[in-house]
Order: C-alpha cells, then structure tokens, then sequence
C-alpha cells in the first residue's frame, strides 16, 4: 500500500476540520491529533464506521474504544448514574488526559463498548481535536491510530506511515504534547479503580475528588490493560541505570547487534513526549535492541514504566 503525503492536512485550516466533517459523515475515518497520541477516528453514532476502526486496527471487537466530546455538558447524553466524585474529576480534569468509565445511556452503541454496560468517555485538550467536536454535534471514537498492539503513533506521518489509504485523511495538529495515552478510571464499583496511568498522577485524581483509588483487578475492560502492548519490532529491555544499560549495550554488541539506549534521566514530561517516537526511530533503522533506563515511579513515571513493561512483554532472548 503506497502511502500519500497528500492525506495530511492542517487542522488548523476551517477546510480542513469541514473536510473531515463530511467524510466522517460518511463513514470514512480520519486521522485525529489529541494532547495523547493520534486517534483513528470515526462518528459514535454511525456502527457501520466504528466496525471499521476494528477491521483496520485488526484490533479484537470486544476491546471497548474512548468515546472523545467536546464539553461537559454532553457527558448527560451518553453515560447515567454519574457519581458526584467523577462529575468532580471531569469538571476539574477536562478538557485533559482524563478518561472515565461510567454506565452507559442508550445513546452509546455495542460497537463502542464491546457490549458491555459501561463507556469510557473524555474531552481531549487539542484544539484541533475540539474544534472537529465542536462542528460535529456527536461524538467521535478515535482509539490510536496504528495497528492493534503496536507503537501509538504521536505525529500525522506516523498515522500514514501505519495506516496508509485505509485512513482517508488525518488532521495535522502537530507533535502530541504528552505522547503517552490518558489515564483511565473505573467510576462504575463500589470503589473508583485506576485501570491505565496516564498524564495525570493517581495522587492528583485523589485530591480533587476526595476518594481513594484503587488499582484495577480483573479481566481487561478498557484500552491498554493487555500485557503485552505498545510494542515495536526491535527488543525492548528494561534496566535500572545507566550503569547497567551501558554494561548490557557492550554485552549485546559483542554480539554484533545493532543497539541504543534510551535514557532521559528525570525528565519525565521529556521521557513520555519522546517515547513512541524514538522506539518507532529504532525500527527505522534496523535497531536490535532498545535499552530503555526505567524512570522512577509516580506520576507520568507510572505511565512511562507501564508503557515500557508491555512493549517489552514480547521480547524472544537474545
């Protein structure tokens, strides 16, 4: 498949966002940017577009996609019984790296959920993405725009480079600012659960909604919770330090293997914007192995070592 650079467009262009109005209209799907990572984008209320997003991801049609609105007001029309903690977190939180899983209204289709009774939903914070919403008057699904399990894509080549013509064009709005995906919280048990990190630290959830979170337990109910995701084509191997990264580096190229360290010390906000992109830089030149140094825990540290440890969960031994 030949890709076209011709597919990408500036978001910022009112051409452009009416572009992508009509094709989503359509049932064609689009290439969305987000403060995250790109989406895959397609209208919540047309099944016949959402079932494509599975197609061209090959991604499992009982793994539920984020459902993306554009403001507050709208949460009412696709989810019910809305505890006060998560109106909390929302009205602080959004637009932002924010998704809640809420029971579901009879709004929200079995294509988005995997037929489950509950929807993930957020309001991303890029305003290339909020003004698409904005023009809409629906809702748009958009998980990331690449193949199912592999390297989240956070710039518009990235998507093309993935996806080629099976995405009828992508809406440039730059280098994603976070580039790791958004943090998700279960709002629907007894007690909330936090069931993927992302931009924002479990510590700051806590505080605005005056709760305590858990983490997840149970099987894989919403996007990134597999064990092995986020993958790229070269090995990732996690170490500690420098120190070992480097003692590793001149054992794997005694072997005469192609391989890099990827270390950004204590930059984390660095460390997550960067992440995809060099490991899609290791593929692009024929890297054997990534040394990724783990960053320390919490915060966007969560999300980097959750990120890392399913990217490395394919790895084959040297």
């Amino acid at each position: 498949m030949q890709n076209r650079v011709d597919q990408i467009l500036d978001g910022n262009l009112y051409a452009s966002i009416e572009l992508a109005v009509d094709y989503l209209r359509n049932d064609l799907l689009i290439g969305l940017p987000t403060e995250t990572v790109y989406g895959l984008a397609a209208l919540a209320s047309h099944p016949k577009a959402i079932v494509k997003i599975f197609q061209v991801k090959a991604r499992p049609t009982n793994h539920p996609l984020i459902l993306h609105i554009a403001d507050y007001q709208q949460l009412e029309k696709w989810a019910k019984n809305i505890p006060l903690y998560a109106e909390n977190m929302c009205k602080h939180f959004w637009p932002g790296p924010l998704t809640v899983i809420l029971m579901r209204s009879k709004n929200v289709c079995d294509e988005i959920t995997g037929g489950r009774e509950t929807v993930a939903i957020r309001i991303p914070n890029h305003k290339v993405a909020l003004s698409l919403l904005n023009s809409l008057n629906d809702g748009l699904v958009a998980p990331s725009a690449n193949r199912f399990g592999k390297v989240s894509p956070t710039c518009a080549k990235h998507v093309v480079d993935d996806l080629g013509d099976e995405v009828s064009l992508v809406l440039d709005g730059g280098a994603c600012e976070i580039g790791v995906e958004s943090t998700i919280i279960d709002c629907t048990s007894n007690r909330p659960q936090i069931l993927r990190s992302g931009g924002i630290s479990i510590s700051e959830i806590e505080e605005i909604g005056k709760i305590e979170i858990a983490y997840s337990d149970g099987d894989s109910r919403a996007p990134g919770m597999l064990e092995k995701h986020y993958a790229p084509n070269c090995r990732v191997e996690l170490v500690d330090s420098l120190q070992q990264a480097m003692h590793r580096l001149n054992e794997i190229s005694a072997q005469g293997l192609a391989v890099e360290i990827m270390d950004f010390q204590d930059d984390l906000k660095l460390y997550a914007h960067q992440l995809y992109a060099r490991l899609r830089q290791a593929d692009e030149r024929s890297i054997h192995t990534v040394l990724a140094v783990m960053p320390g825990r919490g915060g966007l540290g969560d999300a980097i070592r959750d990120r890392l440890t399913k990217a490395a969960a394919s790895n084959q031994p040297i």
